[in-house]
């Protein structure tokens, strides 16, 4: 596959290991060749490496098994997931989510990716649906369309609002970028 088609969360094969894809930027600097900088997560060390290739370099992919999971909860041994095939339940080390468990609330589901028995990504929906638990108040008379202020959701995510969003009402957001899409 070529460097520039693969995605956050893609499992790809460099150097003969297996390695998740936790953020791919493509950049064209000037009139020079394209390049796409990968920042990659060891799955075996679970370690984090950067590497940088050309935009038409191809990378072997990965083929991962696909499972529908259900995020249940967070404890001290990780977040757990169940399988929704075979209510089987599973932890999770910590790290494998990183940040994006702010956008997971229990029983969401999300597609899971394993390689040889083994949780090695996921692929978020691509909205969740959240409650604003913090958010200051709207300031009277203010017009200005492209207004925004903070707000923290039930999860402790935080996202900036338009200033008509109050305490209390459901939001959808973006799991790609954590932005404000719409009032749920």
């Amino acid at each position: 596959m070529r460097a520039s088609d693969i995605r956050k969360g893609q499992a790809v094969i460099i150097d003969q290991k297996l390695y998740v894809v936790t953020n791919a930027d493509h950049n064209t600097p000037g009139n020079l060749r394209a390049k796409v900088q990968f920042k990659l997560r060891d799955v075996l060390k679970n370690t984090i490496i950067d590497r940088r290739v050309g935009a038409t370099d191809d990378i072997e992919t990965a083929n991962l098994d696909r499972r529908n999971v259900e995020y249940l909860y967070t404890d001290g041994e990780g977040h757990w997931l169940m399988d929704l095939e075979t209510y089987e339940q599973n932890p999770i080390p910590a790290e494998v989510f990183g940040d994006d468990i702010l956008f997971l609330k229990p029983n969401t589901q999300l597609q899971a990716l394993y390689h040889d028995g083994k949780l090695i990504s996921y692929e978020l929906p691509k909205s969740v649906e959240l409650k604003i638990t913090d958010t200051s108040p709207q300031v009277k008379g203010a017009t200005a369309t492209n207004q925004l202020k903070d707000a923290t959701c039930e999860t402790g995510l935080q996202t900036r609002v338009p200033p008509f969003i109050e305490i209390g009402e459901t939001i959808r957001i973006s799991t790609e970028d954590g932005g404000y899409l719409s009032r749920a």
